[in-house]
């Protein structure tokens, strides 16, 4: 299946840039351009892409807005957000508005194009200490025991779902997860995808909240 991609950056050298990369790869095509976030929302909705390269400042209509704007007009279509601030304020924002990844603009050609490929296959590409971090924000807002409802959908899962959901809800990796399970890591990535299936979510973020939110993990 070829991954289609949108690219939004106000950078007309940086666009042409990470549409050479994509243009090397049989699995993806570049299939539209955007300079601000009014045109990558017009565009998302007129071309539905795969994956969504946003970059965060953009004039007019920033990035995060647009990312909202894209999930809300086209669900399917993922958004990794590209940026050259390594500041935790936006990841949060970015993943609040739906993002499924936050990346740097410095990051290897084959690093970005792993994580297209994960984005694009229902994961999130947020580093442990993203994902930790956002827990840290999250937290205050998780009901506690006594006013929390158990989610029924935890029904669906197996035991052994259940115990790799709980270590992604505490922010663990793949590895770690692997490592904490004693599981092989491609074995962790079939339990997750299969975890974001029965559980009809988005991505790892997704994930994590929801660990949380269904009380299978309770607040600290």
């Amino acid at each position: 299946m070829t991954i289609r991609i949108l690219i939004a950056d106000d950078e007309a050298l940086l666009r042409m840039a990470f549409s050479t990369v994509l243009e090397t790869q049989p699995d993806m095509a570049p299939v539209g351009e955007a300079a601000d976030g009014i045109q990558a929302v017009r565009l998302a909705r007129d071309l539905r892409p795969d994956v969504v390269l946003m970059d965060v400042r953009m004039p007019g209509t920033d990035g995060i807005e647009a990312t909202r704007q894209v999930i809300g007009i086209s669900p399917r279509s993922r958004v990794l957000i590209l940026t050259t601030f390594d500041l935790d304020e936006y990841a949060f924002t970015a993943l609040n508005a739906g993002a499924s990844g936050f990346l740097l603009k410095n990051t290897r050609p084959e690093e970005l194009l792993t994580a297209i490929r994960s984005v694009a296959a229902g994961d999130a590409v947020v580093s442990p200490r993203i994902t930790r971090r956002l827990l840290e924000n999250f937290r205050p807002h998780i009901p506690d025991g006594s006013s929390a409802e158990h989610d029924e959908r935890l029904s669906r899962l197996s035991a052994r779902e259940r115990e790799v959901l709980i270590q992604v809800g505490r922010g663990l990796s793949n590895a770690e997860i692997a490592a904490a399970l004693y599981l092989a890591e491609a074995t962790v990535k079939s339990h997750l995808g299969r975890i974001l299936h029965k559980l009809e979510l988005r991505d790892r973020i997704q994930a994590v909240i929801f660990a949380h939110e269904s009380r299978l993990i309770h607040p600290a």
